[in-house]
């Protein structure tokens, strides 16, 4: 693994329950990033999503894709850590091919379409083993932490 999850948590503002990512197998500065996302069933979600019956939500596998592509950017304009988060700024063409479920373990590629600290864009793709369960072009830019809070 090239990134834990301690490494990760130094990286990423976020915490439990919203830090979807578990681990970075693969990072490509400038380039690619491939993580992943261990799907538990004690994660919150699934007690309203659905009962009896979980599924991982959509727009939670587009976050875990998102984070991943946040860690990328952060690293790759060698962003000062502590500093910045990576907020998204839109998303375009999201295709969902299959459920995820608990269980599940997600592995998020990202490659770089451009990188720039106002505004990144990023071709994602989710798998689960071999199967493709999301596809999705993501706009991230990079903020800092005080400028994103509420005055």
């Amino acid at each position: 693994m090239v990134l834990g999850i301690k490494e990760i948590m130094e990286i990423l503002p976020h915490r439990y329950p919203i830090l979807l990512v578990d681990g970075v197998l693969e990072l490509e500065l400038g380039k690619r990033i491939v993580g992943i996302k261990n799907v538990s069933m004690n994660e919150p979600v699934f007690q309203g999503h659905f009962p009896g019956f979980p599924l991982m939500p959509g727009v939670y596998i587009l976050e875990a894709m998102a984070q991943v592509g946040g860690i990328l950017m952060i690293k790759s304009l060698n962003l000062e850590i502590g500093k910045y988060a990576v907020v998204f700024a839109g998303i375009d063409e999201a295709r969902f091919k299959k459920p995820v479920y608990p269980g599940d373990q997600l592995y998020m590629e990202l490659e770089v379409i451009s990188l720039k600290k106002t505004l990144s864009k990023m071709k994602g793709t989710a798998k689960v083993k071999d199967e493709v369960v999301c596809q999705a072009i993501l706009y991230a830019a990079a903020r800092e932490l005080k400028d994103l809070q509420r005055t």
